[in-house]
């Protein structure tokens, strides 16, 4: 008797047990789905939450704008003019020196209020910023440079800043510019970029590097060529609005750079 139970019993299990495994993978399905959902959201929470390798501000004009790249090898430099748009330092500020062939000045804070024909340059926000001098960063065309006095630490103004246009060089006058003024001689692929894009390799090692225009370098061209006095200010104020660039916009302005530095790689002249 209690044998033809038994059997019934495992005859019963027999006959659902395609269905217990069905269900089994049906389960695991389901777990696979949830666990690469799941993969996929933390992979894009991942990707979004990824920051920019550099940080970037944006100079508007009515000569154009530009976007500035900000060097991670200058961190106090870099830090400090992020605050400074921030807090809205340079809203309104004028490129207050023109001198073509060389660089455009700004950041000067009472350029905000000046007049027209007011000598300006002597403005500060109340500190200095210590050199960051790298050999690595140098006056190629689009630099971002720190303005000083001339004071022997050759710290920076607080906020004022130059934008290099510069000039083209040939090999004789770098070297000239090696023997009679520079106490170093300049690498060799700085030289070719002094030759071929141009610079003010004259100030190198002397005023601190600490960006350089990633788009717009345009705009530094037409603020250069406008009428000036004799002070170098512009005969009509060329007022800039500056802000930081956003997280997202930083990422995307990255990938474009990077896809045109890869196209240009593939280039063959």
């Amino acid at each position: 008797m209690i044998r033809k139970v038994m059997n019934k019993i495992e005859m019963k299990l027999i006959s659902i047990k395609p269905f217990l495994t069905y269900l089994s993978s049906k389960n695991v399905l389901i777990l696979m789905n949830r666990i690469l959902t799941l993969l996929l959201c933390l992979g894009a929470l991942t990707a979004f939450a990824a920051k920019p390798k550099h940080q970037y501000i944006k100079i508007k004009t009515d000569m154009g704008e530009c976007i500035i790249m900000l060097y991670n090898e200058t961190p106090q430099h870099r830090d400090n003019m992020i605050s400074l748009v921030k807090k809205g330092v340079y809203e309104s500020t004028l490129f207050h020196r023109i001198i073509k062939d060389f660089m455009i000045q700004g950041g000067d804070p009472d350029s905000k209020t000046a007049k027209q024909g007011d000598l300006l340059g002597e403005g500060t926000v109340g500190y200095t910023v210590p050199a960051e001098f790298r050999d690595s960063l140098f006056h190629k065309k689009g630099a971002l440079g720190a303005a000083r006095d001339n004071n022997p630490e050759k710290a920076s103004s607080g906020s004022q800043f130059y934008i290099v246009q510069g000039k083209k060089f040939t090999d004789q006058e770098l070297d000239a510019l090696e023997a009679n003024r520079l106490n170093f001689k300049i690498p060799v692929w700085q030289r070719e970029i002094y030759k071929n894009l141009g610079g003010t390799p004259h100030l190198d090692r002397n005023y601190t590097v600490f960006g350089e225009v990633v788009q717009g370098l345009d705009m530094v061209d037409k603020i250069a060529a406008v009428a000036k006095d004799s002070n170098d200010r512009p005969v009509t104020d060329v007022k800039m609005t500056v802000s930081v660039l956003k997280r997202r916009a930083a990422k995307r302005l990255e990938k474009k750079l990077a896809k045109s530095i890869k196209n240009e790689s593939f280039t063959i002249n």
